[in-house]
């Protein structure tokens, strides 16, 4: 799968806590939001418009919860583990789980 996918795949899953992200799906959105927040950052800053990074940081912040609450279902964790520090970081970067787990089945098997 292309890597812009998995940030548009995020985007398309707006809201969606349930199921699982796959490592991948989790970290290309991870760069790609670093990416456009540095962009975002140049273009407010050659246009005076100060508020343009604090309007996209309000743009991602549901898609980018919601995606990492994914990731800890796909190693079989609750959501909530995305508010425990650094455990949150080895999981984030843990493979997930082989097969289905109590969140739904493994992303690995689904067809792009």
């Amino acid at each position: 799968m292309n890597p812009i996918n998995y940030y548009l795949k995020v985007w398309q899953n707006y809201a969606t806590f349930s199921g699982r992200a796959r490592r991948s799906e989790y970290w290309y959105f991870f760069l790609f939001n670093i990416i456009v927040s540095f962009l975002v950052g140049i273009i407010a800053v050659m246009t005076g418009l100060m508020i343009l990074p604090n309007l996209y940081s309000l743009a991602v912040l549901i898609p980018g919860i919601a995606v990492a609450v994914r990731r800890m279902h796909d190693v079989g964790k609750s959501g909530w583990f995305v508010l425990v520090p650094i455990y949150n970081l080895f999981l984030a970067l843990s493979e997930g789980d082989e097969g289905d787990n109590p969140y739904g089945p493994d992303p690995k098997n689904e067809f792009y």
